[in-house]
């Protein structure tokens, strides 16, 4: 029962921190990236799909995105949630293609992409120690029932402490990692 609980924490840690990292992508870097609006939803025939669904998103040059359409009929809903994105980027079409100029980060932006990481780091940091509780509650609830002893209990909140830790860390320098892309000009 034990070795459930702690591999049921760990899977949903391991998946709150690979969460936390896909997101990432989407922030933009002095890199450009399909990643950053590959999953920016468009309304098909009433039907909201990613735009990756919809389009080839390839890499133009080092400040360029190009997108294939296959339906050139839905190109100005795609020009209108790009530019609603809130990313900063203007779509422009050329025939079948759209094209993306992204404009080099200003330091404002970059500060402000910092920020957003680092309170998104935090709301995952969140979930963790939530996760983290919800173990401790049930290994609780099996003491109370002496379904295991208190040596057995100190040690699981023991293991625990250690697996949040370790996804805390895990965290920090995925934040780190982020800022230091971020900073580089």
């Amino acid at each position: 029962m034990l070795n459930k609980i702690k591999n049921f924490l760990h899977i949903r840690m391991n998946n709150c921190v690979n969460l936390f990292q896909k997101d990432l992508k989407k922030i933009r870097t002095n890199t450009i990236s399909p990643d950053l609006i590959e999953n920016i939803t468009i309304n098909y025939f009433g039907t909201v799909t990613p735009l990756k669904k919809l389009s080839n998103i390839v890499v133009q040059d080092s400040q360029t995105l190009k997108i294939t359409v296959f339906d050139n009929s839905i190109i100005p809903m795609i020009k209108k949630s790009i530019f609603s994105s809130n990313l900063g980027m203007n779509p422009i079409s050329e025939g079948s293609d759209i094209r993306v100029y992204m404009p080099p980060l200003t330091e404002d932006r970059r500060l402000e992409l910092i920020r957003i990481i680092k309170n998104d780091a935090e709301n995952t940091r969140i979930f963790i120690r939530n996760l983290r509780r919800e173990g401790k509650e049930k290994i609780k609830k099996l003491l109370k029932n002496k379904e295991v002893t208190k040596d057995c209990f100190y040690i699981f909140q023991i293991e625990i402490q250690k697996k949040t830790n370790f996804f805390m860390k895990k965290i920090d320098s995925i934040v780190l990692l982020k800022t230091k892309e971020l900073m580089k000009i």
